[in-house]
């Protein structure tokens, strides 16, 4: 731009009269600090903790579970968690959609003496897709996900979620999601077939699909330095209809509450 109509011989005169002028120390210095290396892209955060919950999904007793903390993501299209991996292709204004790979952990007769001769219900993999609409700091969300073999569940989850810092160090969250399921989880979960009713003593009961649960929680983050961090929650769900009223179920109302600890690379 500009060199139009120069000579060549000039532009090398110039270059080489440029080359004899000496750089100061501080301005080659200053240059070398102005070079910033590229943000990182990927954050890994490891940790562990203990959630104290029901013993299984309607039991009226508690127990505490250990929990491994693994949380990796990449950019904003690749999230690892504990509950799987989540990758989102597509992004357009707060809008985005992403697809999930996970697992269900099933349930053991020998979990707890009310589920005795029920049977066992065994771990499978899951799939799933969430659509997500985020407003500030606000989120509207719906997610399908799928078992594979295990009781081949179908669950849809509804549910808005708020996450906000309120200083440098504290991030303040809470949620509240309603859950609905297809008859075969149902019936997996909380129905009582002829031959489950001779072994468990429970009277027979057909659980259909619907809306099984409402859950919300509230959560608090603080940031303890660079690196460390501390991470506690409370939920409540609440059974409803179908899988309220099942003989399986002890109580309806299902308390939790964990904490975690975290260090972040």
């Amino acid at each position: 731009m500009g060199v139009v109509g120069i000579a060549p011989g000039v532009l090398a005169a110039d270059a080489a009269a440029e080359e004899q002028i000496p750089v100061p120390q501080e301005e080659f210095d200053q240059r070398r600090f102005d070079q910033k290396l590229p943000e990182r892209q990927w954050s890994l955060i490891v940790g562990g903790g203990a959630q104290y919950e029901p013993e299984y999904e309607g039991s009226g007793d508690l127990k505490i579970s250990p929990i491994p903390l693994v949380l990796f993501t990449y950019d904003d299209w690749l999230e690892i968690d504990p509950s799987g991996a989540a990758v989102t292709p597509f992004r357009y204004g707060g809008f985005s959609l992403s697809g999930k790979i996970g697992y269900e952990s099933g349930r053991d007769d020998g979990d707890d003496d009310r589920l005795r001769g029920l049977g066992d219900i065994d771990f499978a993999a899951t799939v799933g897709v969430k659509a997500a609409y985020e407003l500030g700091p606000v989120e509207f969300y719906a997610e399908m996900e799928q078992t594979i073999e295990g009781s081949e569940s179908l669950i849809g989850t509804f549910g808005i979620g708020y996450s906000q810092p309120v200083t440098e160090k504290l991030i303040l969250g809470a949620k509240a999601e309603a859950i609905v399921a297809n008859d075969k989880h149902m019936e997996a979960y909380f129905g009582v077939n002829a031959a489950q009713s001779a072994a468990s003593g429970l009277p027979e009961y057909k659980a259909k699909a619907g809306l099984k649960r409402v859950d919300v929680s509230a959560s608090a983050t603080y940031l303890l330095d660079e690196h460390w961090l501390v991470r506690g929650q409370a939920e409540l769900g609440i059974l409803t209809g179908d899988a309220a009223d099942s003989p399986i179920v002890e109580k309806p109302l299902q308390p939790s509450v964990s904490l975690f600890v975290g260090y972040k690379f």
